[in-house]
Order: C-alpha cells, then structure tokens, then sequence
C-alpha cells in the first residue's frame, strides 16, 4: 500500500480546522491500510518531504500557504503527487477578486464588488449598505464584516493597528437569502445542502466548525430549475478555474427577486474543510460514500502537474 504524507497545520489563520481536517483524514487512510506520516508542515517542509520521499502528498492545509498555490509549487518541484487544484487555480481561486472576474467571463453570476483599500473601507463606505467587506485571499470566514444597511457609520474595526488579514478587501454588495453549497468530485457533481446558521447571523467561523453551529439541509429546498442551476454553475465554476480533484462553490439564492430569483456564486473554495462537521463529507454521504472512501478517491486521483 502507498505511502500518504497528510500535510497539516501550517501558519495561516485557518490551522486550527487544518489540523482537524489532516487528523481525520489520516486516521481514515490508516484504516484502509495506507501507510501514513502525519506532517504539521513549517517553513522546512520542502527539507521534510525530500527526506521522506512519500509516494502522495494528501494536502490537508487551509488559506494562505497551502490553498493559494504555494505548497502546491514546492510539490510540483519535488515531483510528489498531491491532491486537489494545481498552482495556477489554488492561486487564482484564493485570490477572489480575480476569481471573481474569471467566473464571470464563464457565466458565472457574482456579487457587484469592489477592491478597496482597508482603511477608506473604515473612514468611508464602499458602497452603499447593505454590503459585504471581506479580505481578498483568506477563508473560513476571517475577517468579514457584514455593514446592514441601517448602519451610517463605515466599519471602524477594519482600520485598527492590529487588523491581521492584510491591507485589501473585496467590498461586495450584499445578497439575502438562502446559503447554499455544492461540490464537484471530479466530474461528478454532488447534491446541495442550503445552510442554516444557528451560532451567528450569517455562516461565519463557528457556525462551520463549532457542534451544532449550523443546519445542514440537504438536499437543499429548491425549485428544480434552481437546484440543477447551482448544480451546472458549480461545474462551470470548477472547470473555469481549472480546479482539479474536489472543489466547493458557495452560492446565495434570493427567490424574492424577480422571476427567476437572485443567484450568485461567492467564492470556490478548492480545500474544502474536511472535519466532523464539513459540507463536503455530508454531500458524499449523502451519495452514498464513506468518509474514508472520499479521502481515498483523493489519493489515488493525485497526481503532478495538476
């Protein structure tokens, strides 16, 4: 059997959930018989690998070092398979506001947003309220602020001295409704789950990871035009970013707009979380795929030049 280095932890903000994500999905391989080396990856991870010499690399990290393009560039180089997106699309979808643009290009229907500078975003508004300021290239939900409209003050928390999410945000207009998710295997594109927050207002960072910070509905309640619309546009979405392996597509849907209602994609998040309670396990699920056998289809669909 191959042997799986589970990459693991990192330094973004995200390493917390990396952790859980990598701990799962080792303890999962290990079961089927793989041999796993556990590596809560540093700066010296190019040293660590070369040494190893694993057969797969399964890239358990989140946000910035491991989604963005980075680890993938230093596995491409050692030539050690890995799982999920290449360079090019873990870079280009970390970076939303690019991301963004291609979506669009594809068909894809966004958000209206604007890059803004942090500290106008807090001396003035971005745009008219009720709107979204996110940071351009993090995840799980760090640093977003939602400005309701009824607020007349711009958010004052995005200019402090001690703001850690960088210096540009994505100010986009805010969309109500239904929050919906899909994922695509491969080809294959999984059932949606519409999310129910129970710990916050919107699904922020405990809604995903805490226990029972959120509802997870699936498949979502939509209308059959809407549901295989989510389902097409999540695809697209994935193959328009050249996203390889497993990717995730956030969407919001607002029946109350028009005809047709409003759907828009938010972002494509190519390292989905893969702890207790992440979409991504519930949708294979709910295809009737263990946990261990959606981790191993990740490792034997590994490759290079992804």
């Amino acid at each position: 059997m191959r042997h799986v280095a589970v990459l693991m932890g990192g330094w973004s903000a995200e390493r917390p959930v990396s952790l859980n994500s990598g701990r799962q999905c080792a303890a999962a391989l290990e079961s089927l018989g793989y041999q796993v080396t556990r590596i809560d990856v540093d700066r010296a991870i190019a040293d660590t690998l070369a040494r190893l010499k694993p057969d797969v690399a399964f890239n358990a990290l989140h946000g910035l070092g491991g989604e963005d393009g980075t680890i993938q560039g230093v596995l491409e180089v050692l030539r050690i398979p890995y799982t999920h997106s290449g360079v090019l699309a873990s870079a280009l979808a970390m970076q939303k506001d690019l991301a963004k643009t291609v979506l669009a290009a594809a068909g894809v229907p966004v958000a209206h947003g604007v890059v803004v500078d942090r500290h106008e975003a807090a001396l003035r508004h971005a745009l008219e309220p009720p709107y979204v300021l996110k940071p351009v290239s993090e995840g799980s939900s760090f640093g977003v602020v939602i400005v309701k409209e009824d607020r007349a003050d711009p958010p004052q928390e995005v200019g402090r001295e001690d703001w850690p999410y960088g210096d540009s945000l994505l100010a986009e207009k805010f969309v109500a409704g239904q929050e919906l998710t899909c994922a695509v295997m491969g080809d294959r594109v999984f059932d949606i789950i519409e999310i129910e927050s129970i710990s916050e207002s919107f699904y922020g960072y405990d809604a995903k990871y805490a226990k029972g910070g959120s509802r997870h509905i699936l498949p979502a309640k939509l209308k059959p035009n809407i549901y295989h619309k989510v389902q097409e546009l999540t695809l697209r979405a994935h193959r328009a970013l050249g996203c390889r392996g497993v990717s995730r597509a956030d969407f919001r849907f607002d029946e109350t707009k028009g005809d047709e209602g409003e759907l828009v994609c938010l972002e494509v998040n190519t390292q989905p979380g893969m702890t207790e309670t992440s979409l991504v396990p519930d949708m294979a699920a709910h295809a009737g795929m263990s946990f261990a056998e959606l981790v191993a289809w990740m490792v034997e669909d590994a490759s290079c030049d992804r």
